[in-house]
């Protein structure tokens, strides 16, 4: 009962945190965190909005540390764990990359350096993924898995609530995978991720089409470098925690980031087919072929709401089979993946943008 209202209490007050957070943002800044007030070339939305929403996660998640060490704090210092020093290091310079890419435009090249620098933050303080089980190889696909998942999560944040949404049912996959394998459990980790997963709902009640604010890159950039956090203690690392063959972790994570790696995936495939540099914004995503297929902003949610609510259900029965040492049928899951990405890249072919 305890463990429920401590549960209970991060994540409402999570929520909580950040509405109060974004109303404040909405109130108070009629011109904060809008940039490129005339560019209808990358942005979905024709209106300028707050661009800021994103910074409550980071607002919560500090609160939640702090919180945490209030409650915990005679038993357990959070800043001698290692990881989660990393978390935290690596976070707000993700978060404070964000922020100056919000107000300036930052360089890629200067963005790509900082997402490299989180990953190689992660690996010093002992957050790696172990696919191979050499320190090296690991170090180098960990901060690789970063850099994808920051930009694909970035890439991703093209429309009302899309990002929001998919975030949200990655970390509850998280969660519950993370409870399969080390059973129901209150730490750090957990009740930071609950807070998050709260401070997404929170923001997705004002992000949701018509949406009020944005994520912004402040926003996407920290909770992608969260995401790929717990992704990796949580999705890739099962297989180390239960002995079995690591590619199990590559297959449930792919599973779980369905809509952000199908979104990704045929992004970059159409525009290299087009000459394109995959880094260069446009109107291109899976989500903007399903409007031009005819499907509204709103309907469009809802099509990412039942994929991301599949993924995350395949995701946990994933790790559930291989914690009871039943391999096998976790590889016939990878067919939703398969399914979803022809599925969405077909109607990329079949649809165009209206002239």
């Amino acid at each position: 009962m305890v463990k429920l209202v401590q549960l209970f209490g991060f994540g409402i007050g999570g929520m909580l945190l950040a509405i109060m957070c974004n109303v404040i943002l909405l109130r108070f800044s009629k011109s904060l965190g809008i940039r490129n007030k005339n560019d209808v070339v990358v942005r979905w939305s024709n209106q300028s909005k707050p661009s800021l929403g994103g910074v409550s996660f980071f607002v919560v998640f500090v609160f939640a540390s702090i919180a945490y060490s209030i409650v915990f704090g005679e038993d357990k210092n959070v800043f001698q764990n290692p990881e989660f020093v990393g978390l935290f290091g690596a976070g707000s310079i993700a978060f404070l990359m964000g922020l100056a890419d919000d107000a300036y435009n930052t360089r890629p090249l200067i963005k790509l350096s900082t997402q490299i620098l989180c990953g190689f933050f992660f690996v010093i303080t002992g957050s790696s993924i172990h696919l191979f089980h050499m320190e090296g190889p690991d170090a180098i696909v960990t901060v690789i898995w970063v850099i994808i998942v920051m930009n694909s999560l970035n890439m991703l944040d093209n429309m009302d609530g899309i990002t929001g949404t998919t975030v949200f049912f990655i970390l509850l996959s998280c969660l519950l995978s993370n409870w399969l394998i080390y059973e129901f459990n209150t730490n750090i980790f957990t009740l930071i991720n609950i807070s998050v997963i709260g401070a997404v709902v929170g923001f997705l009640t004002m992000n949701v089409n018509p949406s009020k604010l944005f994520m912004g890159d402040a926003g996407s950039q920290f909770i992608g470098l969260f995401v790929a956090f717990f992704s990796m203690k949580s999705h890739w690392n099962v297989s180390y925690e239960t002995e079995s063959p690591s590619w199990l972790g590559l297959c449930i994570a792919l599973v779980a980031f369905t809509p952000a790696a199908v979104d990704t995936l045929t992004v970059v495939i159409n525009r290299l087919k087009r000459g394109q540099s995959p880094m260069v914004g446009g109107k291109d995503h899976t989500t903007h072929h399903l409007v031009y297929a005819g499907l509204s902003d709103r309907k469009v949610w809802y099509v990412f709401v039942i994929l991301g609510a599949i993924a995350c259900l395949l995701s946990v029965a994933m790790v559930n089979l291989v914690k009871l040492d039943t391999y096998l049928p976790v590889i016939f899951f990878i067919s939703y993946f398969v399914f979803v990405f022809i599925l969405l890249y077909r109607n990329t072919i079949k649809y165009k943008a209206p002239k």
